[in-house]
């Protein structure tokens, strides 16, 4: 049946290039780019893809969370194609993430502070997601390295449908296909329908995790993204400049542009950095609430000097490379 799967998302995927090909749907490189050539973006529109094909295939399980994603990748995509303004995109963000909220069951207004302060976390989480999606392969390797421990997980605490996680899996393999190369040779960019959909995937998952166990620290699973996204807000914030507009201040794309690191190997590092927290977490590290909260805040910890000090003897380059844009 997988094989079956993998061969539909492989020609939807193609399908959508032809597509994308024909009316323009096209991402042109600016001075913000990390990329020097014009490729088709909305490529990420097979994790959608993936999802529908599962409920057609097994079952419409979670209806609320299949509307949702659709309804937040598909105002990302309309986002893609012709620029929305933020309040709009915002206004159907966090009427998604409430979709989804009632298919986990956490909507209860009793806890109305609760779910308002989780509401707003989400959907900031799911546009760190989205802000981290710059450079060939990593939406597609970060999101493997978020998947697979779910899915090892999942055997034993069965939270979510196994056959979900493999499906969204096999959607994130042929993304990489075209997706996971060296610069300039991407054939597609995930596009915020990408970004964004697999965000609310990810969640989700994590989300059904969290109900089951009772333990928030299996956000462990996006912690780098976390580290990279929430400190780069705060470096922006300092220089005082407009969180809006594009920029290039990530860590992730200074290795990339000021330190000529090729986009394939940012991407695995970045990757495999989260996979092996991860997999520490599951496997070293007592499967108690103390301890999972002394490697949470230690690994955190860790990352987030990391950032700074990396930050602090490169960030120079950046500075180089604007001043340089005004000469």
């Amino acid at each position: 049946m997988y094989f079956v799967i993998i061969g539909i998302l492989l020609v939807l995927e193609l399908i959508y290039f032809k597509i994308a090909g024909k009316y323009n749907i096209i991402d042109k490189p600016n001075q913000r780019s990390s990329h020097t050539s014009i490729v088709l973006r909305g490529g990420g529109i097979v994790f959608l893809f993936g999802i529908w094909i599962w409920s057609l295939f097994y079952g419409f399980n979670y209806p609320y969370f299949l509307a949702a994603v659709t309804l937040a990748a598909g105002i990302s995509f309309i986002d893609d194609i012709h620029s929305l303004p933020d309040s709009i995109r915002l206004i159907v963000q966090f009427a998604a993430m409430a979709m989804m909220f009632y298919q986990i069951d956490i909507l209860h207004w009793e806890m109305w502070w609760i779910v308002i302060i989780a509401l707003i976390i989400s959907v900031g989480a799911s546009n760190i997601i989205n802000f981290m999606d710059g450079i060939n392969g990593i939406t597609g390797a970060y999101a493997m390295a978020s998947l697979i421990p779910l899915a090892l997980l999942n055997i034993s605490m069965g939270f979510v449908d196994q056959s979900l996680l493999y499906v969204v899996i096999l959607a994130d393999i042929v993304f990489c296909i075209f997706n996971f190369r060296p610069k300039g040779k991407a054939k597609c960019f995930a596009g915020d329908v990408g970004s964004i959909g697999v965000a609310y995937i990810l969640l989700f998952m994590i989300g059904l995790l969290i109900i089951a166990t009772g333990d928030v620290t299996y956000l462990i699973f996006l912690l780098v993204y976390g580290i990279d996204g929430v400190l780069t807000i705060c470096h922006r914030i300092m220089l005082h400049e407009n969180l809006g507009e594009a920029h290039r201040k990530h860590a992730y794309q200074l290795m990339a542009n000021e330190l000529k690191i090729g986009h394939v190997k940012v991407a695995s590092f970045y990757a495999i950095v989260q996979l092996a927290i991860s997999i520490g977490f599951i496997y070293l590290c007592p499967n108690t609430v103390i301890a999972h909260w002394i490697y949470l805040l230690s690994v955190s910890a860790i990352l987030a000097i990391a950032y700074v000090l990396f930050k602090k003897k490169y960030y120079h380059l950046h500075e180089e490379y604007l001043a340089s844009l005004k000469k």
